[in-house]
């Protein structure tokens, strides 16, 4: 055998124990008569020595060999390290090496593989089996793996049952592109990834699975970011014969175990929050409740006044940025230049000084006495040394744009403390969203969402008011899940399809299927999907869920480290009947 223990768990309870360990050389030191080496494997590292006194000669020659990465086989003695370090686990023990096996040398990496590492993001995901190799993406696909078996287990002993559906399936249209498959054996035709097993899991209602779930592989070919890669995993799971509380309720319950499990956080009932009133509060549909920094709507005290800015707009809104008064103005001009910047459009910002005397100094004192502004502390919440930043123009691109600025100001002021975890539903979404390109309705969620069913008859003469039987669950500030109660009745489901744009022949092309199992005695039923990804990076403290994959594209949908995509050749194309431009 390579090894009788691993390199993180030998301690003084193993002292004159022979012993035999593998893994790589994290780094050796060379003081002449002695070598010290340290030993790295995926539980830890341990201490080798070799001493010219008490090491065979041509072993304590095979040492001075030794370079960063090698993957060697040692076989010693456990013996009590003189000069102890208490920050390590195996810190009290070294190896006296009696044999030494070297199983693979290795070229010097392109970076240094320790905790703080001098390699860069490219250069890291280029050779990313040996970022794995670090602590941090080590420590973090371990964590992930944790993730899974808690949800696993917790599922599996709610009676869910966990159910493989298809990847490679019929292109429809789900809300972003799809990555199609071409199928050399039907000419012309094309699979599609899925962006989710959604029609598969309402087919296994249908089939009886009444409780179903599954961490699975999802693809949507859309422009990326931080926490979105082309392809990405989800906790997707469904329910028959329930209501929206019912669901709301099971995975409630799902989140709280997670927390208390991997993070030793209790939580209670999860607060809630309509949609309206997300977007009023905060501007967003996901909305940080860590901290404060509600929004403060001021129409009524700001406008009718001769500040022709304000009069002009749809919405006037403010925000009271704790301690802000404190801020020079060189500061608060850097804060007006990041709102004015593309990313965020805002074309300026009003501020107010809220000063420890109770008075108030303003970009706008030509416009707004005293009283006026006490007012605007008022509607912001704003006390004595705090700063009031005030947006104004389009109701919806304002609110946007202040929430972004919210997000940017708690991030500095140290408010989004990742061992800090607020859970939030927000319910009650609107069924359908109005696209100006295509000037057309689209489904907010996706066609099978079902509206509430107070709300029908609104489907024919105001369907932008028709609120979806929809939910999702927010974790500090991002959406962790979401799902709805579906639609299971096959008329509600056709009108639906007539209220997106869809003829009843591309209705039947694309859907028939899920159609006509509707026919053959659909349940009630519905569900939720947790986006992986996501959670475990913000159960693991981060922002980013790059670090949580094994092996992430890079912004542009590239694996840089086996470089794909990539072209085929020509033989392949035929095969396939492709002809490129």
């Amino acid at each position: 055998m390579y090894r009788s223990h691993n390199c993180g768990e030998l301690n003084a309870s193993h002292i004159n124990q022979e012993v035999t360990l593998a893994g790589w050389v994290q780094k050796t030191r060379n003081k002449g008569f002695l070598i010290w080496t340290d030993l790295r494997d995926r539980y830890g590292v341990t201490q080798l020595i070799f001493d010219e006194a008490r090491t065979q000669k041509d072993v304590f020659e095979l040492a001075e060999t030794l370079g960063r990465e090698f993957v060697i086989q040692v076989k010693g003695t456990v013996i009590e390290r003189e000069s102890k370090n208490p920050n390590m686990a195996t810190g009290d023990i070294e190896i006296l090496v009696k044999e030494l096996t070297i199983l693979n040398a290795a070229q010097v990496p392109p970076f240094t593989i320790e905790d703080e590492t001098d390699g860069g993001e490219d250069i890291r995901m280029k050779y990313r089996y040996l970022d794995i190799r670090r602590n941090p993406v080590k420590n973090s696909l371990l964590f992930r793996h944790k993730v899974a078996m808690e949800v696993r287990n917790y599922l599996s002993a709610q009676g869910f049952i966990e159910v493989e559906t298809p990847v490679l399936i019929k292109s429809t249209p789900e809300g972003a592109r799809d990555f199609i498959v071409p199928s050399r054996m039907n000419e012309g035709q094309f699979y599609a990834l899925p962006q989710s097993p959604q029609t598969f899991k309402q087919l296994l209602m249908v089939g009886g699975m009444d409780k179903y779930f599954q961490i699975v592989k999802c693809f949507r070919d859309e422009d990326l970011r931080a926490d979105r890669q082309p392809e990405f995993t989800q906790i997707d799971c469904e329910m028959a014969f329930v209501e929206q509380e019912d669901i709301m309720q099971a995975f409630e319950g799902l989140a709280s175990h997670l927390l208390k499990e991997l993070k030793g956080v209790e939580t209670g009932a999860f607060p809630r929050m309509t949609y309206d009133e997300a977007m009023r509060k905060y501007g967003n549909d996901k909305p940080d409740i860590r901290f404060g920094m509600e929004f403060g709507e001021l129409n009524e005290v700001a406008q009718h006044k001769d500040f022709g800015v304000f009069n002009s707009s749809e919405l006037v809104v403010g925000i009271a940025v704790p301690g802000g008064a404190a801020y020079t103005r060189k500061e608060i001009d850097a804060l007006i230049d990041w709102v004015k910047r593309p990313q965020v459009g805002a074309s300026g910002m009003v501020y107010v000084k809220c000063e420890e005397g109770g008075t108030y100094k303003s970009s706008v004192d030509k416009f707004y006495d005293q009283e006026d502004l006490k007012k605007w502390a008022e509607i912001t919440g704003a006390n004595a040394g705090d700063l009031i930043l005030v947006l104004s123009g389009d109701a919806f691109k304002t609110r946007t744009r202040l929430s972004a600025l919210r997000m940017e100001l708690a991030t500095r002021l140290g408010l989004r403390k990742p061992d800090e975890f607020a859970p939030l539903w927000v319910v009650d979404f609107p069924l359908l969203e109005w696209d100006e390109d295509s000037e057309r309705f689209h489904a907010m969620h996706h066609p099978f969402t079902s509206p509430k069913p107070e709300d029908i008859p609104l489907l024919e003469t105001n369907p932008g008011k028709v609120r979806a039987n929809a939910y999702d669950l927010v974790l500090n500030g991002n959406e962790i899940g979401g799902g709805s109660i579906r639609i299971h009745d096959k008329d509600v489901q056709a009108l639906m399809f007539k209220h997106l744009g869809f003829t009843d022949e591309e209705a039947k092309a694309q859907f028939g299927f899920l159609m006509d199992a509707f026919q053959y005695g659909a349940p009630p039923h519905g569900g939720l999907a947790f986006g992986f990804d996501r959670l475990v990076a913000i159960l693991g403290g981060q922002e980013t869920i790059r670090d949580f994959i094994a092996f992430p594209k890079n912004n542009s949908g590239r694996d840089v480290m086996i470089d794909a995509p990539s072209v085929i050749n020509n033989a392949q194309l035929e095969e396939l009947h492709i002809k490129l431009k």
